[in-house]
């Protein structure tokens, strides 16, 4: 997993016998963010190796019609791992795979593509894009059946740790798993709300952090269910309390070092730093239907809990939009605090990436840093400073995509129609249901 690693297709069957790996699950995510994927016994790893699997990508949401149904799974062979929660005997490995389409062409719709994409034009101009997110979750109570609720018999808050912390033999058990399959756990903690935590692992090459985020939360759900627990990344399942984010924080190498760090600079920052701040900062407004992107994720961007709602940017200071971390030199790295944990990794960091290579190459310089606490500004003061906020709602957030090119492009036609019309629809039908606030607030009034 640590994009070191350079497995043959002999590696691989031979990982397989000498490890007794019966099933293996060719795994791909959909425009959504979901994780989906194909078993295949031990018999057909060959097969599925010389890149001969097929599946029917009509019944993937947004991918194809029934009409060119047919698409084809080509495993990442270094994203071979074995599931460390599976049998000891029989034992169950996955691959991560590209989807393609027969005639050899690479399937515009799959989102690792997209990512793959903005990633060889880094490459092309001599960069390698670091990331490192920061996952939050909650771990809920199940019910007598087995179904997740929203309740928590915890009151622990932020660094908290047990008995007060009901989940953390839980979180223990995750990142013991994590290290199992190739992660370097950085820290692991309780979170600001009860029920509320956080994994950090070490930052890696674009595509791998990607891959990294998919496999993490798979890990995290499938352990938290061995301890009756249910782990959602939902961003706000419940109100009154902080939502779950998934900062992402990110830096560029070149030649083997890290561009971004100037000691120099009153901040410490590069040129390049700068215009890739630049160009975050004018692309995302529209990026935010991605990296932010159910009705529920705006739940979380309010005020209040800290999330970031304002477009600017600070060193250290934790309410703006992007934030520079003290941690200068090699370290030196841009967080950017908007999006949740329910974002697609694979959209998500390909649309930070393209924006920011947008701001080197056409030299987006940002406005001035931001040090004091937007929070407490005045509407006056924020419109001085010329400061402007996110969408507040998930169909403003679309049609602000629909409205960008640039987005557009880097996403490609076939994801962006599909996406755009897919979550227009998600608007509307939540405009029609009638919540329980509404009930609760005009049922006895009116």
């Amino acid at each position: 997993m640590g994009g070191n690693a350079m497995y043959t297709k002999s590696d691989i069957m031979q990982m397989v016998e000498e490890e007794d790996v019966e099933f293996i699950r060719l795994q791909f995510t959909d425009i959504f963010g979901n994780m989906k994927n194909v078993a295949i016994t031990s018999s057909q790893l060959e097969k599925a190796l010389d890149n001969r699997c097929m599946f029917d990508g009509s019944s993937i949401e947004g991918f194809v019609g029934i009409e060119e149904s047919d698409m084809y799974l080509h495993p990442d062979l270094d994203s071979f791992t074995i599931f460390p929660w599976r049998p000891q005997q029989g034992k169950v490995a996955r691959i991560i795979c590209d989807i393609y389409r027969p005639d050899g062409t690479p399937f515009e719709g799959d989102p690792r593509y997209i990512l793959r994409r903005v990633v060889k034009e880094a490459e092309d101009m001599g960069y390698v894009f670091d990331v490192g997110p920061e996952c939050e979750f909650f771990l809920f109570n199940t019910d007598d059946n087995g179904c997740p609720t929203t309740e928590t018999t915890e009151k622990a808050g932020y660094f908290e740790m047990g008995p007060n912390d009901h989940g953390e033999n839980a979180r223990r058990d995750m990142v013991l798993t994590l290290e199992d399959m190739g992660f370097e756990i950085e820290a692991s903690h309780h979170e600001a709300s009860p029920g509320q935590h956080e994994i950090d692992f070490r930052y890696e090459p674009a595509l791998h952090a990607a891959d990294n985020i998919m496999t993490f939360k798979l890990a995290v759900k499938t352990i938290a269910k061995r301890h009756g627990m249910h782990a959602t990344f939902m961003p706000k399942p419940k109100s009154g309390v902080s939502g779950s984010g998934m900062h992402i924080n990110m830096s560029l190498r070149k030649d083997g070092r890290n561009i971004f760090a100037d000691e120099t600079d009153r901040f410490g920052l590069s040129q390049d730093a700068y215009y890739f701040i630049g160009g975050l900062m004018k692309h995302v407004y529209s990026m935010t239907a991605i990296t932010n992107p159910l009705v529920n994720s705006y739940k979380r961007l309010v005020s209040g809990f800290e999330a970031p709602l304002h477009i600017a940017w600070s060193v250290t200071n934790r309410s703006p939009l992007i934030r520079i971390p003290s941690s200068f030199g090699s370290g030196t790295r841009i967080e950017l605090r908007s999006p949740d944990s329910a974002a697609n990794p694979y959209l998500t960091i390909a649309l930070c990436l393209a924006a920011g290579l947008d701001g080197i190459k056409n030299k987006i310089t940002p406005p001035e840093n931001i040090q004091k606490n937007i929070f407490h500004m005045t509407e006056e003061e924020k419109e001085q400073l010329h400061i402007k906020s996110l969408p507040t709602n998930l169909y403003d957030a679309v049609c602000a995509m629909e409205r960008d090119a640039f987005i557009r492009e880097i996403l490609g036609e076939h994801i962006s129609n599909v996406y755009i019309g897919s979550k227009k629809d998600e608007w509307n039908r939540y405009c029609k249901a009638v919540t329980e606030w509404e009930v609760d607030t005009y049922l006895d009034k009116f």
